[in-house]
């Protein structure tokens, strides 16, 4: 009898091993004279080494399964056992629109044709400024630009930074240290990174400082080396503000800034510093500059139709 152990690192064990071990009492089911045991993020098999080959065969291709689509589930398994990796209706890689494959079997695509524009801006130049109303996907569109390049291992880290400015309240007054007066203005940042990371991954990420999330005061002084970075709100920094934030940028980084002009909530007598830095880059090369609009909105149907609205009342 020969023994092999596998070690599962930054797996959801449940996504993996099925409920109640479901998807590896299924392998053991097809290797009847090889024993499998499941015990925390540990598998253990014995049995034969011609056996043991097949069944790491199937498991390491179910990892890889696991690590494309968030998730492995009883049919799967049972298709890789017969040697069919995936059903061809469920075959993404065709679709030219994905960007990747989120958590619990979340697709994050491309949806308009402005946000295929960010996509394409995004793979050939170090820094994209993405402009555009609520709801057209600049954000999500951005984590999810990020995410890829770090399963892909194009960057070390990721790196999310918002100004925190109060947009009609006081945050002062919120209850709570800093942290927790600082998290609601980060809550869209997380909930894109929700639905693309698988929780414990996550927290393995956030606990070791390979996804940051932070406000953009904490980036002053930094030299942000082998980074994928997002400044995102960047309508609400003032010009000091993003000029800081510009000259981050290490060796091998990454930048997407993304803003609605729109939507400033600094004072009165205060210029945008995503206003100002549209005017003053414009015409450098190495930059490039998308713009979304009304067409590109994901969201409720009404919001294309409230945005229109408010446009027509402030013109």
């Amino acid at each position: 009898m020969v023994e092999k152990i596998i070690m599962l690192e930054d797996v959801s064990l449940v996504d993996f091993l099925g409920v109640q071990n479901a998807n590896i009492r299924e392998v053991a089911a097809a290797f009847p004279e090889s024993k499998i045991i499941s015990r925390g993020n540990e598998i253990r098999i014995q049995g034969t080494a011609p056996e043991i080959v097949k069944i790491t065969d199937v498991l390491e291709s179910l990892l890889i399964h696991y690590q494309k689509y968030g998730k492995v589930t009883n049919e799967n398994v049972k298709r890789y056992l017969t040697g069919v990796s995936q059903p061809s209706a469920d075959n993404f890689d065709e679709d030219t629109d994905v960007i990747i494959y989120g958590n619990k079997g979340i697709v994050v695509k491309a949806k308009t044709p402005n946000q295929r524009v960010l996509v394409e801006a995004a793979s050939k130049f170090d820094l994209v400024f993405a402009v555009g109303p609520a709801g057209t996907g600049k954000t999500y569109t951005a984590v999810a630009l990020a995410v890829k390049a770090l399963k892909n291992k194009e960057v070390k880290k990721i790196i999310i930074t918002r100004p925190a400015v109060e947009a009609g309240e006081n945050l002062g007054f919120l209850p709570g240290d800093l942290k927790e007066k600082i998290d609601p203005y980060l809550r869209p940042i997380y909930d894109a990174l929700d639905d693309m990371i698988a929780p414990e991954k996550l927290k393995y990420y956030v606990d070791n400082r390979i996804v940051e999330i932070a406000p953009l005061a904490y980036m002053r002084g930094r030299t942000l080396n082998n980074a994928f970075i997002l400044l995102d709100e960047a309508q609400n920094t003032t010009p000091m503000q993003m000029k800081m934030f510009l000259t981050r940028m290490g060796p091998n980084s990454k930048a997407i800034i993304t803003g609605d002009k729109s939507q400033v909530d600094l004072p009165k007598n205060q210029k945008s510093g995503l206003i100002e830095s549209l005017g003053i880059l414009n015409g450098i090369k190495g930059i490039s500059f998308v713009e979304l609009d009304g067409a590109d909105v994901v969201r409720h149907r009404l919001v294309k139709d409230i945005l229109a609205a408010y446009e027509k009342a402030e013109k």
